[in-house]
């Protein structure tokens, strides 16, 4: 239940964003073309959206476990040393996924002390560090459950 609302939350989240995207670049090009002026700030704007759509997709790429993955153990016949592997593999998923969460916290926290903002629209760029370390977040439970069904699946 909490899963499927996370995932439909996140989900309606990227296509809003991705909507705004389209939405933005189709504006700026007709203002820059027709009119000949563009959007102020399309760029930051733009950057800024695709950041966030990144970080808002990570946790759902995450849970349907559709991350490039290389196969290094494809040619060992056993179970066991497979489950091993998904193990060992989910376990090193999860520490990356923490340690990027902790650093971008520490950079967003970094960020909002020193007022950091974008330079012609002013947004607050500690905004993003946060939505990219709750990502990480999100993202590092997720791999945790993912690695669960994987090794409960035997693959």
């Amino acid at each position: 239940m909490v899963r499927r609302g996370a995932t439909f939350l996140l989900g309606l989240a990227c296509l809003l964003v991705l909507a705004a995207l389209i939405g933005l670049t189709c504006v700026d090009v007709i203002a820059r073309y027709v009119f000949n002026s563009p959007v102020s700030g399309a760029y930051e704007l733009t950057e800024l959206l695709l950041a966030s759509l990144i970080f808002l997709a990570l946790p759902l790429t995450t849970a349907a476990g559709e991350h490039v993955e290389v196969e290094l153990m494809d040619g060992v016949k056993s179970r066991m040393l497979k489950r091993v592997g998904t193990v060992f593999a989910g376990i090193c998923t999860v520490i990356v996924f923490a340690i990027i969460a902790l650093k971008l916290f520490e950079h967003a926290g970094k960020l909002a002390r020193r007022g950091s903002v974008t330079d012609s629209l002013e947004i607050p760029l500690h905004l993003i560090g946060w939505l990219g370390a709750a990502s990480f977040i999100i993202s590092s439970v997720a791999a945790v459950i993912w690695s669960i069904k994987r090794f409960r699946k035997g693959s």
